[in-house]
C-alpha cells in the first residue's frame, strides 16, 4: 500500500518553509502541523492533494471523532481535534494560491470547521491547577541535599517558582545568566530559549528569603564545589555511566545543557511523588506566581511590573492567559464581600477608589506597549 504521494511531498515541504520563514512558527509548531496533514492523507489513502474533494475533509472529521488516544484510551481531546482541523483548513486555503491546485475552492476548506459548539469547547478558558507556596515548600524540605543530584533538584524547583522561567529556558540557562546578588536572571534569546525568543531580565519574585538562599548556594556550589565557569549549564545533564556489573548508574553531573525539557519534567514529577503529592508541571508555577501577584500588587503599576517579569508584554496576556480566579478563591471573595458592612456597592468613599483602581487597571491592560 502507498504511504506518500510524491506531488504532495514536493508541495508539503513548500508549505513547511513557508510556516517556518513566512509565519515564523517554530520547529515545534511545524512538526504538528506535518502530523495533522499525513494523518489527513492516510485517511484518503495518499490520494494527490490536487484531487481534494469536501467529502474527504467530512471523511476525516468524523475519523478524528472515532479516533482514541493510545495513551489514555479515550477519544481524542475536542482542542486536540480543533488544533488538527484548524491546521488542515490553513493548509488547503494556502493550496488554493498554489499554481497547479486553483481547482480548489477558497471555501472547500471550510469543511474542516469543526462544529460551533466544539470550537467553543476547545477554546474556553478552564482552571488550571497551580501548587501554593505552602506546597512547593514542602517539596522543598522533603528533597534530600546530600548529592549534587539531590541538590540539583531542590535548586530547580527553588529557581523556578523564583523566576517563573519556562521548562525550556529553564534547560538552556548557563550561569552567567544569573546574578544572584542582583537578584536577577538574564534571559537572553541568543542562547536561553525562551518562548517566541524574547529577551529580558526577570528580576528575583519575593517568594521568600529561604528560597532565594538554595538558588544562591546551588550557584556557589557549581563555581567552587564543582568548577563550573559562566559558560555552564546552570543545570547539567545527568552524567550516566556503567558500573562494575555492567548495569548503568548515576554518576553525577557533566557540563552539558539539556537538549529539551522533558527531564526537567520528569525531575518535578518525581519530586511532588516523593513528598506525598500530585505531579504539578514546571509552568503551573507561572499560576502560581501570577495569583500571588494578584494578593501582592497595591496598584495597576506594580502588576504591570509582575507581567514584564514574567515575559509579558502585555498586562492582558497574564490577565486573560494566567489571571483566572480560582473557584476556591472566588469563593473566598464573596464571602468577604456578604460580611462587608457596607454592602451597597454605589455608595461610599471606599467603593469609589475601588472603582477608580479597577478602571485604571483596565486601562493599563487595554493600553499598548509603548
Amino acid at each position: 500500500m502507498r504511504k506518500h504521494h510524491p506531488e504532495n511531498e514536493r508541495i508539503k515541504r513548500e508549505y513547511f518553509t513557508y510556516l517556518t520563514e513566512a509565519k515564523r512558527l517554530s520547529e515545534k509548531s511545524v512538526d504538528q502541523v506535518a502530523a495533522a496533514i499525513a494523518a489527513f492523507e492516510a485517511s484518503t489513502g495518499y490520494k494527490d492533494f490536487k484531487r481534494f474533494h469536501i467529502e474527504q475533509a467530512k471523511k476525516f472529521k468524523r475519523t478524528l471523532g472515532e479516533q482514541i488516544n493510545p495513551e489514555t484510551g479515550k477519544p481524542l481531546a475536542i482542542a486536540t481535534v480543533h488544533s488538527r482541523l484548524m491546521a488542515l483548513k490553513a493548509f488547503f486555503q494556502w493550496l488554493t494560491g498554489r499554481q497547479g491546485y486553483r481547482k480548489i475552492g477558497y471555501a472547500d476548506a471550510e469543511y474542516f470547521n469543526p462544529s460551533a459548539n466544539d470550537a467553543r469547547i476547545a477554546a474556553a478558558v478552564r482552571e488550571k491547577p497551580a501548587p501554593s507556596l505552602e506546597q512547593i515548600r514542602h517539596v522543598l524540605t522533603k528533597t534530600p541535599s546530600e548529592s549534587d543530584i539531590d541538590k540539583r533538584t531542590r535548586a530547580l524547583i527553588a529557581f523556578t517558582i523564583l523566576t517563573g522561567a519556562r521548562d525550556d529556558a529553564l534547560a538552556s540557562f548557563s550561569l552567567r545568566h544569573v546574578d544572584c546578588t542582583q537578584r536577577a536572571v538574564f534571559q537572553d534569546a541568543r542562547e536561553v530559549r525562551t518562548k517566541r525568543r524574547k529577551t529580558f531580565t526577570t528580576w528575583f519574585f519575593p517568594v521568600g528569603d529561604d528560597v532565594e538562599a538554595i538558588v544562591a548556594q546551588w550557584v556557589e556550589h557549581l563555581r567552587t564545589a564543582l568548577l563550573f565557569g559562566p559558560d555552564d549549564p546552570l543545570f547539567p545533564m545527568t552524567q550516566v555511566g556503567v558500573e562494575g556489573s555492567g548495569g548503568f548508574e548515576v554518576q553525577g553531573l557533566k557540563r552539558e545543557h539539556w537538549s529539551n525539557a522533558n527531564p526537567i519534567r520528569a525531575i518535578f514529577r518525581q519530586a511532588f511523588s516523593a513528598a506525598g503529592l500530585p505531579y504539578f508541571n514546571p509552568h503551573s508555577f507561572r499560576d502560581t506566581l501570577v495569583r500571588l501577584g494578584e494578593k501582592v500588587c497595591r496598584n495597576p503599576e506594580e502588576f504591570k511590573a509582575w507581567s514584564q517579569n514574567l515575559g509579558h508584554e502585555k498586562v492582558l496576556t497574564t490577565f486573560t492567559s494566567y489571571g483566572n480566579v480560582s473557584s476556591h478563591r472566588q469563593a473566598e471573595i464573596f464571602t468577604a464581600m456578604r460580611n462587608m458592612s457596607n454592602i451597597n456597592p454605589f455608595v461610599g468613599r471606599s467603593n469609589e477608589q475601588a472603582v477608580k483602581n479597577a478602571l485604571a487597571v483596565l486601562q493599563l491592560a487595554i493600553s499598548p506597549v509603548r
